[in-house]
């Protein structure tokens, strides 16, 4: 029985594919863009996260529960030594109101179909199904790869967003139980990417070359950060890249937004990038021309 982390299952999404879809979350990322909106999906690890506005002043509950004596509570709200906490979830169990929650958990394929099984009825209904996303699903390539058969066996359209920073063979693996593709692209300047996400976009754009060689359905989806990588030279450069792959016709834009910067300070990790700013509209409205210009059809959003 095959075994992974995760870190969410969300019901009822309608920007992660066709139709209405649940999300896998999964946990552990190779990257770190300064733009994460999903920071908790970044550790492979369960973390602990603190939402000192749901603390009761009255309640001490977390405080009994911590073997490592972790938390304290100096001014009616509580706070974590990060050097001691174990992230065992004691704590977050016991916490009656949500102010501490656990980001990541271990479930086996069984227990996370049961959960997709519960959504067919709308898949069937909307041309939906399951998207597998994060974090990145190729960090756990083998509980990628049982999730996917069983939705294969179930007949669940998949799609499978990913940064493609993995090993081909991993892709290679799963390719044939996959309907779509998410694949992003963050930046073709490999040394832009480097400081961007701190890994070079060697791997991701090879993967993509060989990956559009075979006959999966390929949805390409771009990052818009102002002064990052919305400027029109890149939207060129994107555009004639993906020209000369096979098959490749949409393309996503998605405007960068500053609603994540709550989970960082849940987190207690540092935003790396407090100062992007989302790509204006006459911006996103250039780079949408470059590429319709080229023949691919180009939404904005998921």
């Amino acid at each position: 029985m095959r075994r992974g982390k995760i870190f969410d299952i969300k019901h009822y999404a309608i920007h992660d594919g066709p139709g209405i879809r649940t999300t896998v979350f999964f946990k552990g990322c190779p990257l770190r863009c300064w733009w994460c909106h999903n920071p908790e999906g970044i550790s492979p690890e369960p973390e602990l996260m603190v939402k000192p506005d749901r603390c009761l002043e009255e309640c001490d509950l977390c405080l009994a529960s911590c073997p490592e004596q972790a938390l304290s509570k100096p001014q009616d709200s509580i706070e974590v030594d990060t050097s001691r906490c174990r992230s065992h979830g004691l704590c977050a169990a016991a916490c009656p109101t949500g102010a501490l929650e656990m980001a990541g958990r271990e479930m086996s394929t069984e227990e996370v179909m049961a959960e997709l099984l519960k959504d067919r009825i709308f898949y069937e209904r909307s041309g939906g199904g399951v998207t597998f996303s994060g974090g990145e699903p190729l960090q756990q390539p083998e509980f990628l790869g049982s999730l996917l058969t069983a939705c294969r066996r179930h007949r669940l359209h998949t799609v499978l967003d990913t940064s493609g920073q993995a090993a081909y063979d991993r892709i290679a693996a799963v390719r044939e139980d996959v309907d779509l593709f998410f694949y992003d692209l963050k930046h073709l300047d490999p040394e832009k990417h480097r400081e961007m996400t701190g890994t070079s976009n060697e791997r991701i754009l090879d993967n993509l070359k060989r990956l559009s060689r075979t006959d999966n359905r390929i949805e390409i989806r771009i990052p818009l950060v102002t002064g990052v990588n919305d400027d029109l030279d890149h939207a060129h450069r994107v555009a004639d890249l993906i020209a000369a792959l096979p098959g490749i016709r949409d393309v996503s834009l998605l405007p960068y937004h500053h609603m994540a910067s709550r989970k960082y300070q849940n987190l207690n990790k540092p935003y790396l990038k407090p100062d992007a700013q989302p790509p204006s509209d006459s911006a996103v409205s250039a780079f949408r021309s470059v590429l319709e210009a080229q023949g691919f059809r180009v939404k904005i959003g998921g």
